[in-house]
């Protein structure tokens, strides 16, 4: 029986720092299936439309900027529950208020940089997931 859905990108600063594989397993091994799964970089305009939610906020230029810095891994995952135990797994946004063995405490280094994202609720998750990956590139 096939779980609901969230989608995450290993962030620029995390694939710099060479947490790629570290992330992945800590995924794996909190029951995650990743469904799909593709190492790319964001262009500044890429960037811009995938956080154009926050357009009217004060980071968002730095957000873009950051984003498109470097690669990225962006992945569909499944879960019963996918995007509440994912969220409770990267732990809070801010590492220095994150819970000790989340993502973001392990692996972040500022509330810029916090390592990765994860949606927000199951239909910011579709939406995300669709920007990311066509209908081929998902494996059940």
């Amino acid at each position: 029986m096939a779980g609901t859905r969230t989608f995450t990108m290993i962030k620029p600063d995390a694939v710099r720092n060479g947490h790629i594989g570290a992330i992945l397993e800590q995924i794996n091994a909190s029951g995650f299936k990743i469904i799909a799964m593709k190492y790319t970089k964001l262009s500044a305009e890429k960037a811009g439309e995938f956080y154009a939610v926050h357009k009217e906020r004060p980071f968002y230029g730095e957000l873009v900027e950051f984003m498109s810095s470097g690669p990225i891994v962006a992945a569909i995952l499944e879960k019963s529950n996918a995007v509440e135990d994912f969220r409770t797994l990267i732990g809070a946004t801010d590492p220095s208020k994150a819970e000790a063995g989340t993502i973001r405490a392990k692996y972040a280094t500022n509330i810029g940089e916090n390592a990765v994202h994860g949606s927000d609720s199951d239909e910011n998750a579709a939406i995300e997931g669709s920007f990311q990956f066509g209908g081929v590139e998902i494996f059940h």
